[in-house]
């Protein structure tokens, strides 16, 4: 029986478990990357394993989303972050020199290796032929410290792509076209990988934007094999020596399949405020537009951001739209530069912002009140843009250049004929902005700011575990919602303790009230609890209010791995209706608690109302001691 590409990676670098659908496996990590938004705890985590240097490959410490500098806080982390990599073996990206996967994809991807990033869109990486899955900092750091990463074997779904996309339509329109049909929660414990005719007709940045927005399908990673395309983008970047072709044999066999044909879509739209709510762009051409952003790690290519000066090119912004564009890496920046499309961009009435993640993250232009925002992003959910009323909705490039011409949302056939972006021979390189390690990272001294707090660290499982239910939400609770990231709260990622205040409350305000005036407690959820970032501090935060588990119908991936990390139990109903029977405020007790773990179901009593309900503890035996000692930091000081 032959393999797909997925199962030909995971092979060379399984280390504990079989290729088996749901089993535990373990894998080698050759590369990792961090960013500031999540870098700094990792890096704090990765100090609190006493390991002198990275045992990785190639381990990159980018600065891409704390940009904003009103106060010394982001700036603080940012030198502690450079100074901590100089140490430890770590490249350091500066600001200013891009966003970690675009920066990632062109200087340091190889197809057949295997990446850990803490951030949700690290699979971007997929798309030049890697194993590239999203994980929280505490995952990352005991990567980079030489430990393998868990996770269960997922399925394997094979994408067969047929067909070629006609003119004007994207790779934007791709993914989303399978978040139609798939949704958020589609790929929830499943790998995608691109196969068929149509693969050689994208290039390695349309690929990455597939497999960029693989996340928000609930994806554990998405993967395009490794071939002449992709050898013709390494070389393009001075990187040949770094290809190796990877491709699925013959009779490779996959868990499910799905058939798109490129040659059918249309141009298409995620509407507000979920990236699976798509229509055809048709549907909603008598929409004014507002505000207009175009860049992110999913569409701030060389090619994307040259099909958006095409269009502008001898164009004005319609006066009631606000365009703004980021580029998303040095590298491009100063291509579009020297070729003159900067220009382009500029004369039309665009305003440039820096090579970083910025409006993506609700850092800076967040919109006008009640507006609507069309974005090349990959999020749309409420609230992120850093207006609560605003309407995002997520576009392919064109579709938001061609609206920010006309002022409303429109669809780029109906402007001229089209024209080819060819992938360029050359692309400029120049890695000033890359600091290498210190070759006597002993000599090197740690600076910390004064706003760098320790981590809120867990506590060994006690017998009995009691508490209130502080709060009860819906489905699809996104860690936005849970540790909001805004422009006010991003430089404040290293101080757990100012951040708690802030946990869950555009859900419930009152939260961390609650939860400070009860000693801590249960937080009860609906499905697909935790859904979007892979921000570690949707976990440090609970766990800092004393947070002992959740109860929700299902988990995010990502999120439910970052709660056990720390040692809250993540208990998922067995009967979906005991969800409807549990209020705010009813006193919850688990007996036996330590041994209850496991046998991995979980009794849990309700003292208000004198009811029982049966809890599923769906982890593995290796969780389940996670759990018991504490979370994984506990674990592996203990193993050591």
């Amino acid at each position: 029986m032959g393999l797909n590409v997925a199962q030909k990676i995971i092979k060379n670098h399984i280390v504990k478990g079989e290729m088996v659908a749901g089993q535990e496996i373990a894998i080698k990590i050759d590369q990792t990357l961090t960013q500031d938004s999540t870098g700094t705890m990792a890096y704090l985590q990765f100090e609190a394993l006493g390991i002198d240097k990275v045992k990785t490959k190639r381990s990159v410490a980018y600065i891409d989303h704390n940009i904003l500098q009103s106060g010394p806080e982001n700036a603080d982390d940012h030198l502690y972050i450079q100074t901590v990599a100089k140490k430890h073996g770590i490249y350091f990206s500066k600001p200013g020199n891009g966003i970690c996967h675009q920066v990632n994809l062109e200087r340091f991807g190889v197809p057949g290796d295997t990446l850990l990033g803490s951030d949700s869109h690290t699979p971007t990486g997929g798309g030049i032929g890697m194993l590239a899955i999203g994980a929280g900092g505490l995952d990352v750091a005991v990567a980079m410290g030489g430990g393998e990463y868990y996770i269960n074997m997922p399925k394997i779904v094979k994408v067969n792509l047929k067909g070629k996309l006609k003119e004007w339509i994207s790779a934007k329109d791709i993914i989303l076209e399978l978040l139609r049909r798939l949704t958020v929660k589609g790929g929830v414990g499943r790998i995608f990988e691109y196969c068929g005719e149509g693969v050689k007709t994208l290039s390695v940045p349309q690929r990455a934007t597939i497999t960029n927005m693989g996340a928000e399908l609930g994806a554990t990673t998405s993967i395009f094999p490794s071939d002449e395309l992709t050898y013709e983008f390494l070389k393009a970047q001075g990187r040949e020596e770094d290809f190796i072709e990877l491709k699925a044999d013959d009779d490779a066999v996959y868990d499910e399949e799905v058939e798109l044909d490129l040659s059918q879509l249309e141009p298409i739209v995620a509407c507000p405020h979920s990236p699976d709510n798509v229509v055809a762009v048709s549907f909603l051409k008598d929409i004014k537009v507002d505000q207009v952003c175009i860049g992110s790690c999913t569409n701030s290519s060389y090619a994307d951001m040259m099909k958006v000066a095409k269009i502008l090119e001898g164009k004005t912004v319609n006066e009631k739209v606000s365009l703004v564009i980021a580029p998303g890496s040095k590298q491009v920046l100063n291509m579009l530069a020297k070729n003159g499309a900067l220009a382009a961009m500029i004369a039309a009435g665009a305003r440039i912002l820096e090579s970083a993640c910025g409006p993506c993250i609700g850092m800076g232009q967040s919109p006008a009140t009640d507006a609507v925002s069309l974005r090349t992003f990959n999020r749309n959910f409420e609230g992120r843009s850093g207006t609560t009323s605003a309407k995002v909705y997520i576009v392919s490039p064109e579709i938001a250049a061609a609206s920010a011409l006309t002022g409303y949302i429109t669809d780029p056939r109906e402007l001229r004929e089209a024209f080819d972006i060819e992938m360029p021979k050359d692309f400029l390189i120049n890695d000033n902005l890359i600091v290498p390690p210190a070759a006597d990272g002993e000599k090197v001294e740690v600076v910390r700011g004064p706003n760098i707090k320790p981590f809120p660290k867990a506590k060994a499982l006690e017998n009995e575990v009691t508490g209130k239910v502080l709060t009860k939400v819906g489905d699809n609770i996104t860690t936005d919602h849970i540790m909001p990231s805004n422009a006010k709260l991003l430089p404040y990622r290293s101080n757990i303790p100012y951040l708690s205040e802030y946990c869950l409350t555009p859900s419930d305000k009152d939260f961390p009230r609650k939860a400070k005036e009860n000693n801590g407690g249960f937080i009860v959820g609906g499905s697909n609890y935790g859904q979007g970032s892979s921000r570690e501090h949707a976990a440090l935060a609970p766990l800092y209010l004393g947070i002992k588990a959740v109860l929700a119908k299902s988990f995010a991936r990502i999120h439910m791995a970052n709660l056990i990390n720390n040692g809250i139990m993540p208990l998922v109903f067995k009967n979906l209706e005991d969800y409807d029977k549990i209020d705010i405020l009813d006193e919850l007790l688990i007996e036996n608690a330590v041994e209850q773990v496991g046998t991995g179901v979980i009794i849990v009593r309700n003292k208000s109302k004198n009811e029982e309900y049966q809890m599923i503890l769906n982890i593995t035996d290796r969780q389940k001691d996670m759990i018991k000692a504490g979370g994984l930091l506990n674990m592996s000081k203990a193993n050591n």
